[in-house]
């Protein structure tokens, strides 16, 4: 007899634990997500600014960071990616700014405005 209230109370403590065992899982995939994401939106802008700086190409800066960030998403529009300047004179600082609207998976919170900055020195 005693074996089967325990059953039950193992079930009742279950229920309890099961959603927040649940949202701090999808909550650490999120964190995740969002942390690559910025990473990866870094990292392109800082491809794009490169290529600015080197080449001063502004079109060729914008087709780079689009590349780049392709990981996060294909379709970054040409308006989403913005430069400081449009001529890169050589000891002048260029700045590369892309900005995402990152949507999660779960759809409890977001979409979370991302940033990703890149500067340099024009001329190498």
């Amino acid at each position: 007899m005693r074996e089967r209230s325990e059953h039950g109370a193992v079930a009742v403590e279950f229920a309890i634990l099961l959603p927040l065992l649940l949202m701090l899982v999808l909550g650490t995939i999120e964190f995740g997500r969002a942390y690559n994401a910025q990473i990866t939106l870094t990292n392109a802008a800082r491809e794009g600014v490169r290529v600015m700086a080197i080449a001063k190409d502004q079109a060729g800066a914008r087709t780079a960071a689009k590349n780049a960030a392709a990981a996060v998403s294909s379709g970054i529009p040409d308006s989403d990616i913005t430069l400081s300047t449009t001529i890169c004179s050589t000891g002048d600082q260029v700045t590369l700014t892309i900005k995402y609207n990152l949507s999660t998976i779960t759809g409890i919170a977001g979409p979370f405005a991302m940033t990703g900055k890149g500067v340099m020195l024009c001329g190498g």
